[in-house]
C-alpha cells in the first residue's frame, strides 16, 4: 500500500462544526469506496433524521458509523476536535504505544527496527508472514539477543498468514523469543482451529481481523465464548466506531480478556479520535496508535510522538484545510 483515501463528513450548525473521518482499507473493510461515497451522499440528504437513525441505518458500514459519531459529537462540543475531555488533551498525560515494523525484505525490516529503537520504543510490533519464516525468526532472534523481554516487548502480527496445520509448530518456535503476543495467526472463520491454538499456543493470541463483520451482539459473544482468545485488537473504523469498540470492551471484561486499540491507517483526525477514546478508558497496556507519521500529507494536528508515547499539545492548532 502506497496511498490511502479517506473521506471527511462535515456538519455545520450556524457557527459550529463537527468533522468525522471515514477511513477504509480496501479488501479488509466491510464497505467499498463506492459504497462509502454513496452512503455519505445519502447522509447529506438525510441529515435531518439525526444521529440515532443515521447510525442505525449504516450498521453494516462501520467506517461510516465512526464518521457519524465523530461529526455529531464534535458538533456538540466547544471544540470540534475534542471528543473526550481527559488529561490527555490537556497535555497532562500521554498514551504508551508500540512501534510498528512493516513487512518487507530483511534489510528494510532491520532498518525500521533500528529506527524504532533509536526513537526510544520499548514495545515493537513486527508484521510477519511475508518472508521466509526462518528469516523472520532470525530477525526476532537477533532482536531478543540484544534486548531482554524486561527491556523490550515484542509483538508480532501474522495477518492470518499461517495455515491451520502449521500454526502451532510456528508458534512453538516463536515462543523461543519471548513474544508478548501474536495477532491473527490463521485466517478468519476457523473458530475450531483458533480455539485449539488459543488453548495450546505458548504465545498468547490476539484476535484482529476476526472481529470485523461481527455486527450483532450475539455473534460477538459467540466468537469470544467459542474461541477464548487472550487479547482483542480494536480498530474503531472496522468494528463500528466507539459504539462497536465499547461493546467489545464490555464483552472483553466479561470474559476476562485484555485489549488494546489500533488505527486502521486513519489520518491524524481519526487517530486523535481513537487516542482520546483510549485515554478516556485509562488504558495502561501499549496501544497501536503510532501510524500517523506514515503519511506524507497528513493533517497538521496537536498529536506528537515522544519516545514510546503519543502525546497531545493543546497549544498547537489543528490545520484542517480541506
Amino acid at each position: 500500500m502506497s496511498y490511502k483515501d479517506s473521506w471527511f463528513l462535515m456538519l455545520r450548525d450556524q457557527d459550529k462544526i463537527g468533522i468525522g473521518e471515514c477511513s477504509i482499507i480496501e479488501g479488509l473493510s466491510p464497505e467499498t469506496s463506492e459504497q462509502v461515497e454513496a452512503a455519505l451522499a445519502q447522509i447529506g440528504r438525510d441529515i435531518h433524521l439525526g444521529f440515532e437513525k443515521l447510525h442505525a441505518a449504516y450498521a453494516h458500514m462501520p467506517a461510516v458509523q465512526f464518521a457519524l459519531e465523530m461529526a455529531f459529537q464534535g458538533l456538540n462540543e466547544t471544540n470540534p476536535y475534542t471528543w473526550f475531555d481527559t488529561p490527555f488533551i490537556r497535555g497532562d498525560n500521554r498514551i504508551k504505544i508500540n512501534g510498528l515494523v512493516w513487512m518487507g525484505q530483511t534489510d528494510f525490516m532491520q532498518t525500521q527496527i533500528e529506527e524504532k529503537l533509536a526513537l526510544g520504543f520499548d514495545s515493537i510490533k513486527l508484521k510477519i508472514g511475508a518472508l521466509d519464516f526462518d528469516l523472520e525468526c532470525s530477525l526476532l532472534e537477533g532482536l531478543r539477543q540484544r534486548f531482554d523481554k524486561s527491556v523490550l516487548q515484542i509483538r508480532v502480527d501474522a495477518n492470518g498468514a499461517f495455515s491451520a496445520d502449521e500454526a502451532l509448530g510456528k508458534l512453538d518456535r516463536l515462543s523461543q523469543f519471548d513474544i508478548h503476543s501474536i495477532e491473527q495467526p490463521i485466517a478468519v472463520n476457523q473458530w475450531d482451529e483458533m480455539k485449539q491454538l488459543c488453548m495450546l499456543s505458548p504465545v498468547p493470541i490476539a484476535l484482529d481481523e476476526e472481529l470485523i463483520g461481527r455486527f450483532s451482539d450475539e455473534e460477538k459473544e459467540a466468537l469470544l465464548n467459542a474461541v477464548a482468545p487472550h487479547y482483542l485488537i480494536l480498530k474503531p473504523s472496522l468494528i463500528g466506531g466507539w459504539t462497536g469498540a465499547n461493546k467489545w470492551v464490555s464483552l472483553a471484561k466479561k470474559y476476562g480478556i485484555d485489549w488494546w486499540a489500533t488505527s486502521a491507517l486513519e489520518s491524524n483526525l481519526g487517530l486523535s479520535a481513537i487516542a482520546q477514546w483510549c485515554a478516556d478508558k485509562q488504558v495502561s497496556i501499549p496501544q497501536g496508535l503510532g501510524t500517523g507519521q506514515l503519511f506524507t500529507n497528513n493533517i497538521e494536528s496537536p498529536l506528537y510522538l515522544d519516545g514510546s508515547f503519543l502525546g497531545y499539545d493543546p497549544d498547537k492548532e489543528w490545520n484542517f484545510n480541506f
